[in-house]
């Protein structure tokens, strides 16, 4: 049965009715809690299955088909490539006097890593350069860590978007690549012992065949690699098949003293850490420090049995405290930085000093401590600006940085910790005219009276007349703060006329754990009336008007936008939901969904969150006969993080509900997965697509 609705589009484009390819609706109907929750397109949870790809082919027909039409989009897509094309340079690390970084030049699909020597006039050298391992550009870094000696790196490959990673080893001097092969990693990093003979990694057994990309990931398994020999051969350092949702992340400190275990069990911002004195030979016992998973332990740095630690043990916006590992009770601990104003976002230990950076109405702040607390000065941040960086060794003498912004590409400077100077490294250019545009930060109140801040970035000459093409964007969850940062697409979409706003909603990390605890579980509804509130307050202050307001989302701000859409299909003109979780009922059912239970609730387990979760779960929500705005539902194939069946169960209920003349599309990324490692052509077309489909909403061609 085709189901069929009228859209109007823009310009040149008519008003013709858009056929949605057919997509039966199943009998299949549980009961959950004694209630009976009908699943009508269960069946495209096979995702492999023939009638599925059937499906997916045709709903990407059908979105092209629509999307190629659109009369910005050629012409978007122009601009976005010559914004793109500009030198990217990551963060160095500086190794054993040699600088490691990744950059991208021009319009290069995915990051190059190369070395050159710390020293003036350096030659610059090839290490891995992955837009080699791959026609399409499909194959990236998702990882790399050099040996204490400088003398070897351990990388990891991801192919097609997936989180499933291929980890290497390759001779830095030489680039020789080395033999060695380790499959099945996921969510894990190489850590080197001193003497870079052997890592740490973690990984996981090897699924089912076919179902690599849908199977629940539990029992993550903790080895250690010694260079030159098989994975066969691996030692498996630690396994807790009585608590399969560990997470085990394993280091080993600067001095080489003390094997460090931090233990995560799901999303939530708890863990234990746990750590061995290597020292003390073969048969020392793994010390369990923290084993209450009560806060948040990470770990600093330490001298000799004196451990620092960041945590929001008894401070939700974070501390630093230095713990005796000989007695270690709460009690004894010393604050080093106590709890203030500002949320700590991360601490790092070098040379003598504390380098602490913390979160000031979303945007950053970074002090300088020495060991006693006492405040030593500051490294220089751009108002309304973001900074990322300042890591290294413990007995490192300086660090790299960058600052950015939404209006600011992300410049690097060369800090000196002992002088407190920060030195210019590397500038981009790109091609525009930052002094044409402004980033103000406002605040608004929400349904509930919480005051929510906002970022709004837009021309300086803008006339608030409420003619103002806007996208706002959001997250809202997983205690992740939304910073300011730089994108080619928000110039893009500023260039157009265009204003862009992201609300730092609850259920983030701007203001600490009180701040993410408000946004979560049978809370969870604060995030959606925090950003509607945003959407109202726009349109209230004239920035923009209903016609002109577009929201877009990715992950857990797929599900924000999707939620949002549901409840308020009269504020939005438009809206793309990006990867997002929409089967709130079923969503730890595959791949590492158990780990969301902690933001979302436990639907199996808890009536009250079962009960929460119906009245929220965007699939569940479509009310046939609904007059949506334009929607475009994004997803990829290779999503092995948030299952791809999420998008096309919610666009394929969106199509059928539809009762309005406004277009519902399912766009569907091929070799691509949750947003990491995606080459920068796909990236660009993604980008105008969603541009040129808000711009053709509004009626703005």
């Amino acid at each position: 049965m085709m189901a069929a609705t009228g859209w109007m589009a823009a310009g040149a484009l008519a008003a013709e009715p858009l056929k949605y390819p057919e997509a039966k609706r199943g009998e299949v109907v549980e009961k959950i809690h004694g209630v009976e929750v009908a699943d009508p397109y269960r069946w495209l949870e096979e995702i492999d299955s023939p009638e599925t790809k059937a499906f997916v082919k045709a709903q990407s027909e059908l979105a092209e088909g629509f999307l190629s039409k659109l009369p910005r989009r050629a012409a978007i897509k122009d601009r976005l490539k010559e914004l793109w094309d500009y030198d990217k340079h990551g963060l160095p690390e500086k190794v054993a006097g040699k600088l490691i970084y990744s950059r991208k030049t021009g319009l290069q699909n995915q990051g190059v890593l190369y070395w050159r020597e710390d020293r003036e006039g350096a030659e610059e050298r090839l290490l891995l350069d992955p837009n080699k391992l791959s026609e399409d550009g499909t194959v990236a870094l998702a990882g790399s860590a050099v040996s204490d000696d400088g003398k070897l790196l351990a990388y990891g490959l991801s192919r097609a978007g997936s989180d499933w990673q291929d980890w290497g080893v390759m001779e830095i001097d030489s680039g020789k690549k080395l033999e060695d092969e380790l499959k099945w990693v996921k969510f894990s990093h190489a850590s080197w012992e001193p003497d870079g003979k052997a890592f740490y990694y973690g990984r996981y057994d090897e699924p089912k065949p076919g179902q690599e990309l849908k199977e629940a990931n539990y029992n993550q398994k903790l080895y250690r690699h010694v260079v030159g020999t098989p994975q066969t051969q691996d030692t498996l350092v630690y396994a807790r098949p009585d608590h399969p949702k560990w997470g085990l992340h394993a280091s080993v400190t600067d001095d080489g003293q003390y094997f460090l275990l931090s233990v995560s069990e799901g999303t939530a911002p708890r863990n234990g850490f746990f750590f061995k004195d290597l020292k003390a030979g073969p048969d020392a016992p793994m010390v369990e420090l923290m084993k209450d998973f009560d806060a948040k332990y990470d770990f600093v740095g330490h001298d000799g049995a004196t451990f620092y630690f960041h945590t929001d043990h008894s401070a939700p916006k974070g501390r630093l405290v230095a713990v005796d590992t000989k007695d270690p009770a709460p009690a004894k601990w010393r604050t080093v930085i106590p709890e203030g104003k500002g949320t700590l976002q991360g601490v790092s230990y070098l040379d003598g000093k504390l380098l602490a950076q913390f979160l000031v109405d979303a945007h950053d702040e970074a002090r300088v401590f020495d060991t006693t607390g006492k405040e030593l000065g500051t490294v220089p941040v751009p108002n309304l600006g973001s900074l990322i960086g300042l890591g290294g060794r413990q007995k490192d003498a300086e660090t790299f940085y960058s600052v950015t912004g939404y209006t600011l590409p992300g410049g690097i400077f060369r800090y000196d910790v002992k002088t407190g100077k920060s030195t210019p490294f590397w500038e981009p250019k790109v091609k525009f005219d930052p002094a044409k545009y402004v980033t103000e930060q406002v605040f608004y109140a929400s349904k509930d009276g919480t005051k929510v801040p906002m970022f709004i970035t837009r021309r300086k000459d803008l006339e608030k007349n409420g003619q103002t093409p806007t996208i706002l964007y959001g997250y809202g969850g997983f205690n992740i703060s939304m910073s300011p940062a730089f994108s080619p697409s928000v110039i893009s979409w500023l260039e157009q006329g265009g204003l862009y706003a992201v609300a730092n909603l609850r259920g983030g990390g701007e203001y600490g754990e009180d701040w993410h605890q408000a946004g979560q579980l049978l809370k969870k509804q604060n995030v959606f009336d925090d950003f509607i509130a945003a959407g109202e307050y726009l349109v209230a202050e004239k920035y923009t008007s209903k016609a002109k307001l577009a929201i877009s989302g990715g992950s857990n701000g797929g599900l924000l936008v999707a939620a949002c859409l549901n409840q308020r299909p009269d504020l939005f003109a438009a809206g793309a939901p990006s990867v997002g979780v929409h089967d709130l009922l079923r969503f730890h059912k595959f791949t590492i969904g158990w780990a969301w239970q902690d933001e979302y609730g436990h639907p199996d387990e808890k009536e009250a969150d079962f009960k929460n979760l119906l009245k929220l779960s965007p699939y569940h929500n479509v009310k046939k006969g609904g007059n949506y705005p334009w929607v475009m539902v994004e997803t990829a194939d290779h999503d092995d993080r948030v299952f791809p069946a999420h998008s096309f169960k919610y666009g394929a209920a969106l199509q059928w509900a539809q009762g309005g003349a406004a277009p519902v599309l399912l766009r569907i990324e091929t070799k691509a997965g949750h947003g990491a490692g995606t080459p920068t052509s796909k990236v660009i077309e993604k980008t105008a697509d969603v541009q040129a489909f808000f711009l053709a909403a509004m009626n703005h061609d």
